[in-house]
Order: C-alpha cells, then sequence, then structure tokens
C-alpha cells in the first residue's frame, strides 16, 4: 500500500487524477477500521491532513460553507446555532476522540446508509462541492447516495466543501443504537421546519440501501400545516397528522435484518422518532422558533 501526502489541495487533486484508486483518508475513523479488520486493502491511501482549507468553515449571510474535514467537535461548538441539526448529530458521533478526528467529509465520501451525518445533511437540504483537475461542481444532497457505501463522485473527484443553508426554523436529530456512545446506528431521522418556505424536510439513516428522505410524509406534513393554517397560529398539531406523519415516514423505509436490529423494528422506531422530532421541533417554532425572520 502507496501513501501519498500532497501538501496543497492542488498537489491532491493531481495525485487523485494520477491515482483514480486512491482513497482519501483524513480523520481516517471509517477506513482505518477498514484496513485494521483486512476488510479493504486500496493499493493507495491519499493523506488530505495538510490541506487546511478543508478544516475551515465560513458563515454567510445565508449559507455555512463547512470544509470536508472540519471535526464534530468543532460543529459542536461552533455551528450549534447556524447548524443545529447537524450539531445534534455530532454528539452522537462515536466517542470524543473521533469526534475531534471525524467530519462529515468522511462521512460522505463513504456514504454509509448509517452514517450519523446524513440524515441532518438532507434535512437541511445541504450541497456537496467537489473537485478534480478538470473542474468544480455542485451535488446537491437528495441526489449524492447512489447506492449502498456509493455516491455520486467520479474516481478523480474530491470532497472538498459542504454548503450549508443557514437554520432559519428548528432542527432536530434522533438516533436509536444498542447503547449510548461507540455505537452504529440501528436508525436515525432528522427534521428541519423551514418556515421561510413553509417547508419540512426529513433524513432517515440505516433504514435503506442509502440515507433517504420522508418525501411522502413531508407532502403529507407540508400541506397539512397550509391547509389548517398551522404557520401562521403556531396552534399544536394535532394527534390524526403527527400520526400520519409517523406511519409515512416509517413506509419510507426499506430496512433490513441484522445484527443490529430487525426490520420490522427499524420502521416502528423511525415512526416514533418522527413523531417526536415533529413534536419537538413543533413546540420550539410556537415559542422561540417562531420570531426567526420568515415566520409568519
Amino acid at each position: 500500500m502507496d501513501f501519498l501526502r500532497p501538501a496543497s489541495w492542488e498537489e491532491a487533486l493531481a495525485a487523485k487524477a494520477e491515482h483514480p484508486t486512491a482513497v482519501p483518508i483524513a480523520g481516517g475513523t471509517d477506513i482505518m477500521v477498514e484496513i485494521n479488520f483486512d476488510h479493504r486493502r486500496p493499493e493507495y491511501l491519499l493523506d488530505l491532513n495538510r490541506i487546511e482549507l478543508l478544516r475551515e468553515w465560513e458563515v454567510g449571510e445565508e449559507n455555512v460553507r463547512l470544509g470536508a474535514s472540519v471535526p464534530y467537535t468543532q460543529i459542536m461548538e461552533n455551528l450549534r446555532a447556524e447548524l443545529p441539526g447537524l450539531a445534534l448529530a455530532s454528539h452522537t458521533v462515536a466517542s470524543p476522540q473521533i469526534r475531534n478526528r471525524g467530519g462529515v467529509g468522511g462521512n460522505l465520501g463513504t456514504a454509509s446508509p448509517a452514517g450519523d451525518a446524513h440524515p441532518a445533511l438532507l434535512a437541511a437540504g445541504a450541497e456537496v462541492e467537489v473537485e478534480s483537475v478538470r473542474g468544480s461542481r455542485f451535488i446537491p444532497i437528495d441526489e449524492f447516495y447512489t447506492g449502498v457505501k456509493r455516491n455520486a463522485l467520479e474516481p478523480d473527484e474530491l470532497i472538498k466543501t459542504v454548503h450549508i443553508k443557514k437554520a432559519d426554523g428548528p432542527q432536530q436529530y434522533s438516533k436509536v443504537g444498542t447503547r449510548n456512545a461507540m455505537v452504529i446506528a440501528v436508525c436515525a431521522f432528522g427534521l428541519a421546519l423551514h418556515p421561510e418556505t413553509r417547508t419540512v424536510r426529513t433524513g432517515i439513516g440505516s433504514a435503506a440501501p442509502t440515507p433517504v428522505r420522508a418525501t411522502a410524509a413531508e407532502e403529507f406534513l407540508n400541506a397539512a400545516l397550509e391547509e389548517g393554517g398551522f404557520w401562521e397560529s403556531g396552534k399544536i398539531i394535532t394527534p390524526s397528522i403527527a400520526k400520519q406523519f409517523a406511519e409515512l415516514a416509517s413506509g419510507a423505509c426499506n430496512p433490513i435484518d441484522d445484527v443490529r436490529g430487525t426490520a420490522k423494528y427499524r420502521r416502528h422506531a423511525v415512526g416514533i422518532m418522527a413523531r417526536r422530532t415533529l413534536g419537538w421541533t413543533w413546540e420550539q417554532y410556537r415559542g422561540t422558533g417562531r420570531t426567526l425572520e420568515g415566520a409568519a
């Protein structure tokens, strides 16, 4: 196994172009596990730890530009107000040591359906900026996941930045695991209210071959909130609406049975998390959340 160690982003892109099979490593919290258990033996490892721009973030007027290697700890400590869903998801990642090393770029590159960041990124409507020596492009998060541990990257491309709109409403994240730390999700659910557009977005993890949105649940809830005047009045969402939303979210799953949980349990748990996160976010919207710009 050869170890490539570029000193700049341009050198990294050149190395990836020359060696398209090279596997990027920054935090290393996913790839090193596979190597240590001899599940994977890449011909080249592309070390990105000297690329400073990948560890930078910038809060703009409307969006956050998050470098692919910004550690989860930094998201928790510095971007909780702008990216509340992702900050909550970051809290559930493994241990403090791994949160100090791992970043969202690694989750995206691995594209595991159980990656903790995915539901929050889907709910927030993120865009992934990727680059190669041929140029750069933006991939909407809804188009990024193409299969089990597969993504939309071309062989010569690297993930540079994740662009996420600053929260204009409450966001929540919930995860079920076999213990409270150092655990792969049995399933996970993210939800974001977007009062400016009067829409709701979701994200589901570890309950389908890829991270997915519960689009039917979103469409139902968007219509119910609009037709019932909930955005203007801030009144409590009725139990029947919450129940239907939960059932539709559960129906968006296509899970498997494995050592962490059964398919039946995953569907049930996603429905429970959908109902609870809706309750939590809506209560916040009815209070402080309704004072955000764009709320009625």
